[in-house]
């Protein structure tokens, strides 16, 4: 499997995955924004790997731009949106094919 491939079977995954976690949530305790964000900070671990994901977002999106600039790539706010109604785990593999994508073309 080239690297391509891999990362649009990563990104199938990482939109997946966390969806299935959010689903369960939504199951069990309807749109419930006050406890989700509550639950998402409750402790220090999970506050630990929440700060750690936003601050690799923001890395990703400064990246993301740079990266599609310099190649003259399309609809990056596809990647940003991506990032914020999914996660890292579906908008940077996404953003890594398509880039695979673009440098095949060249």
């Amino acid at each position: 499997m080239n690297n391509k491939n891999l990362y649009l079977f990563l990104s199938l995954i990482g939109l997946v995955l966390p969806y299935w976690f959010f689903f369960s949530f939504l199951n069990t305790n309807g749109l419930n924004v006050a406890l989700l964000i509550q639950q998402l900070f409750a402790n220090n671990i999970s506050t630990f790997f929440a700060v750690d994901l936003i601050i690799s977002i923001i890395v990703f999106w400064i990246y993301m731009v740079g990266e599609a600039t310099k190649l003259k790539m399309k609809n990056g706010w596809l990647y940003i949106l991506a990032s914020l109604t999914v996660g890292l785990s579906f908008a940077l593999p996404l953003f890594l094919y398509f880039r695979e994508r673009k440098l095949e073309l060249r």
